[in-house]
């Protein structure tokens, strides 16, 4: 088996559940905005909540998320303009938090290579997530799409990366959820694409990545 010496890792739906985050997002808007919703009209709210989230996945600006559910559900209290984006700035960060299993990994990991974070989103919401989560205490390095000019999939933010842990792209791995941006992204720069698919989702892409797993302890047999 190949040494390593550095793995990087995607945040969202990877180290960090965003699923379960919007579900608490949800619960928060629902105590915001609404007074005495049934529980099945809950149940539909909260999947329409998550098609707009999913629809408008990787946009900084959230209002177009809260006004279309909003549409769909007037609420009793109404969020608008600026005070819909500092609403999901302020509080979305707050329901992510990370398993002790991710915990024990990433120490079991980090005794061993060199560990990086590579990231798309807002510096503000992703910073603030990994400090709500600790994580910063784990990563040698952690890279923002916002704070550097690069996004996933360009080679740009795999190549800053592998600069600043000083490896070469066929020593690293990188494990992320996203077929295009996170595996086919690392792939440009020929770094080996591991992909998380806990939800054992098809890939319709031509996109073959080295690896395929869908638990993150899996990890430990490629190191």
């Amino acid at each position: 088996m190949q040494d390593y010496e550095a793995i990087l890792f995607d945040l969202d739906d990877t180290l960090l559940n965003r699923d379960n985050a919007v579900d608490k997002m949800f619960l928060m808007i629902l105590e915001e905005c609404y007074e005495d919703v049934k529980h099945s009209v809950k149940l539909e709210m909260l999947q329409k909540f998550k098609e707009f989230d999913k629809r408008d996945y990787g946009y900084s600006d959230k209002t177009r998320v809260f006004e279309s559910f909003f549409e769909e559900f007037p609420p009793k209290y109404r969020l608008i303009g600026d005070n819909i984006q500092d609403f999901w700035n302020n509080n979305f960060p707050h329901c992510f938090s990370i398993s002790q299993n991710t915990i024990n990994l990433l120490n079991a990991i980090r005794k061993q290579l060199k560990v990086a974070i590579i990231t798309n989103g807002s510096t503000q919401r992703q910073k603030a997530k990994i400090l709500n989560t600790n994580l910063d205490d784990y990563f040698d390095i952690i890279i923002i799409s916002e704070e550097v000019g690069f996004s996933k999939p360009d080679k740009g933010i795999f190549e800053l990366a592998l600069n600043k842990l000083d490896v070469k792209p066929e020593s690293a791995l990188f494990v992320g959820d996203d077929i295009v941006r996170d595996i086919g992204g690392c792939q440009n720069v020929n770094i080996k694409g591991i992909w998380f698919n806990p939800h054992m989702n098809k890939n319709d892409t031509d996109i073959k990545p080295y690896a395929e797993i869908d638990s993150l302890d899996r990890l430990l047999s490629y190191i």
